[in-house]
């Protein structure tokens, strides 16, 4: 399980976005200054680090120096949006600088990009009678390859990176499609429904009353 480490002074703002990725499947741990953060990094690892800049105690950008060495993927999250501002961060070793306010969709796909970067991510899943190369984005069924469109891919991926766990339509529309789930919508239903018949998760694949799907897989 990916562990991301969220610094970020601010609780609500931090409670937030650490609900957001628990929901996703990430494990998070939380720290309000940059001393307590450097305390965690020396007797913990972690694959991401979520970054305020204006931090008590040590600041994010002193703390990306004693970051850097440690070869974690940074991302900045601040208020703090001048062109300067940015520049010294991307220098710094910061793989990507977003500013606040932001949208929990925009994070999370900005997450996605980074550790698939530092290939954090499985390269290849095997679940439910499927191997899933997303390096070449390729999915097999045995010896016989099945042939997906972009979105169901994407849509697999989402399943399959989160088995045995409900999850709501709006949710599922907002990490495919990236956009906010239009009410009444059909297409997360369409695209189950022909994802299930080319990969043969007819009986895997189940719907959630009121909620929307859960891939019913094995330990």
């Amino acid at each position: 399980m990916i562990h991301v480490l969220i610094v970020e002074d601010e609780k609500p703002i931090s409670s937030l976005i650490r609900m957001s990725l628990t929901k996703e499947g990430y494990r998070c741990t939380c720290a309000y200054d940059g001393a307590e953060a450097a305390d965690l990094l020396e007797k913990n690892q972690y694959d991401l680090i979520l970054l305020d800049v204006m931090l008590p105690e040590v600041d994010g950008f002193e703390l990306m120096e004693y970051i850097r060495p440690l070869e974690i993927p940074v991302i900045f999250l601040t208020a703090k949006s001048s062109v300067a501002d940015r520049v010294k961060g991307l220098r710094l070793g910061a793989e990507d600088y977003i500013v606040k306010p932001f949208e929990t969709i925009e994070l999370l796909a900005r997450i996605d990009v980074v550790l698939r970067r530092y290939q954090k991510c499985d390269m290849v899943l095997s679940i439910g009678g499927l191997t899933i190369d997303t390096g070449s984005m390729q999915v097999w069924r045995g010896e016989e390859e099945v042939s997906l469109t972009r979105t169901e891919y994407e849509l697999l991926l989402l399943f399959a990176r989160n088995p045995r766990r409900a999850m709501y339509r709006e949710t599922i529309y907002e990490r495919v499609w990236g956009e906010e789930y239009p009410f009444g919508s059909k297409a997360v239903d369409l695209h189950v429904q022909r994802l299930r018949k080319k990969v043969g998760w007819e009986h895997m694949l189940q719907a959630v009353n009121k909620v929307g799907y859960r891939l019913e897989v094995g330990p």
